[in-house]
């Protein structure tokens, strides 16, 4: 069979007509497989949704009970959102009570408990309910809000945009309006001094509202001369030259292959149907003269089916080509939000002694000591890491394992030697929960200034070895799995015992080492 079929040509004609690729070289299937590896570790998760829609239908009147562990009674919908329902609903209709209701399928079915009816997005329970959300709430966006980020030790206000981009194709729906094809929501921050960035997919999360006490104490630092500049300009600007470009991007090489294939599939089919029912209406038409006529189909139809594949060829190649033409839509700002810095809390309330210039210097000192020696540690372990603290993604390092297109997640926690707490965002907990196998939470301790070696002090001699009890040198700790639930909605950061995450460190493993230990 080897000898008897040209392989090369047939892997050929596979990569040439297919719509798909389904062989990739190695380089571009390894980054294929990272990719998915990030979108997993971003994906919208079941306890999203739950946590949502608690909040959501209590807020509209609901009352819903849980009943067993993530599963809940609702006894009553409320009138509006049956009457939303009613008014956009298109599949099945709202039920006046559920007896049980669950965000994950694998809790439908209880023993010895009622079937629970799964919610998901496209559920009318759902739909309908953030329907009217949205309805009654979008307009606080435009208003803003002022939040906290415990988190951040800084001082500096920062200002938070957050803007919708979508691109479009050249094809139309019923009302005249052009069909988007992709959209996303982009996040950027800009400080007092005109830097812009982008704040990450969803910085949001480890931010809180102010108190009573916190808005007083903070009202005088929002009078600022800078905050009341045409930010939302600048916001837009930074969008067009370093966001847009990169979702178009993206979008436009997935889909002008895609089409690119359709069309060349779509002439090969219906071109060899059009020449079958054109020479199938001349031969009628040779037999209709000869006298011999068709009783099921003459050589009328037979070219009236001939002139409508070949309109139908070229309405589907009209199509494809509109479909072919995108276009990035201008980014449009939905909402803003004055970030507060944990640290300016702190020194309004006079809980802070140190300058403020110094206490930054040394918290960016054991940041960045903690991230190298972790960098350290990855790279002697035989990983390629990458730092990606500064992207706001729920983790500070990618470090990817050679040949496979596997990632590991890495949040750093840089504390000074004698730290006996340590603060996770509710970010780095959610991600860790989407990736349990490929999070690591890395605690480094670090020595004061005036114990840390002068020379090349954080380069790592045996990444087998146990980081503890090393004077005068960064102490690493990696703990797998440190987190067993999300944080309630309303909580956007945890203070954790660093006595008791320690307890459950190991030291740093090459993937030899753990496949052995596993």
């Amino acid at each position: 069979m080897e000898q008897a079929l040209d392989t090369e040509r047939l892997k050929e004609l596979l990569e040439e007509k297919a719509l798909a690729h389904d062989t990739l070289d190695a380089s571009r299937l390894r980054q294929i497989r990272e990719d998915m590896e990030r979108a997993e570790a971003r994906r919208l998760q079941p306890h999203f949704i739950e946590s949502y829609f608690i909040e959501a239908f209590k807020l509209l009147g609901g009352s819903i009970r849980e009943r067993e562990p993530r599963r809940y009674e609702i006894k009553h919908v409320p009138a509006v959102i049956r009457n939303r329902d009613r008014m956009i609903g298109t599949g099945e209709s709202l039920l006046t009570r559920y007896e049980r209701i669950c965000f994950e399928k694998d809790l439908i079915s209880v023993p010895g408990k009622p079937l629970a009816t799964f919610v998901y997005p496209g559920h009318p329970l759902l739909d309908a309910t953030t329907d009217i959300i949205l309805e009654r709430y979008r307009d606080l966006l435009k208003r803003g809000a002022v939040f906290l980020n415990e988190s951040d030790p800084g001082e500096e206000i920062r200002a938070l945009f957050y803007l919708e981009h979508s691109v479009a194709d050249a094809r139309t729906d019923k009302h005249g309006n052009r069909r988007i094809i992709s959209r996303q929501v982009q996040f950027v921050e800009i400080d007092k001094y005109g830097h812009t960035r982008n704040a990450g997919y969803a910085p949001y999360l480890d931010y809180r509202p102010l108190t009573d006490e916190e808005k007083a104490l903070v009202a005088p630092e929002l009078e600022q001369s800078w905050l009341h500049a045409d930010l939302e300009s600048q916001a837009v600007k930074y969008a067009i030259t370093d966001l847009v470009p990169r979702h178009f991007e993206e979008v436009k090489n997935r889909k002008q292959e895609l089409v690119t294939k359709t069309i060349a599939a779509v002439k090969d089919r219906l071109t060899k149907e059009i020449a079958y029912w054109d020479h199938r209406a001349e031969d009628l038409k040779a037999q209709e003269l000869a006298g011999k006529v068709n009783a099921r189909i003459n050589s009328a139809k037979a070219r009236a089916r001939a002139d409508e594949l070949q309109a139908r060829l070229q309405r589907r190649l009209e199509e494809l080509e509109r479909e072919r033409q995108l276009s990035p839509l201008p980014p449009v700002v939905k909402g803003g939000a004055l970030v507060v810095p944990g640290g300016l809390i702190a020194r309004l309330k006079g809980k802070r002694q140190e300058e403020p210039e110094l206490f930054a210097r040394e918290t960016r000192r054991v940041e960045q000591i903690a991230m190298q020696a972790v960098m350290d540690v990855e790279k002697s372990l035989g990983y390629v890491p990458r730092d990606v603290s500064q992207d706001n993604c729920g983790y500070d390092i990618e470090s990817a394992i050679p040949g496979t297109g596997k990632l590991r997640f890495i949040e750093v926690k840089g504390r000074l030697e004698g730290a006996k707490t340590v603060t996770i965002t509710k970010n780095e907990i959610l991600t860790a929960l989407n990736k349990p196998d490929d999070f690591i939470l890395a605690v480094v301790l670090v020595p004061p200034s005036d114990t840390a070696p002068q020379a090349d002090p954080w380069k790592i001699e045996d990444p087998a070895r146990n980081y503890g009890n090393m004077k005068g040198k960064c102490q690493v700790y990696y703990i797998r799995k440190p987190f067993t639930r999300e944080p309630d909605f309303g909580v956007t950061s945890v203070n954790y015992d660093l006595g008791e995450l320690l307890a459950n460190a190991e030291r740093p493993l090459s993937a030899e080492e753990r496949k052995k230990s596993i």
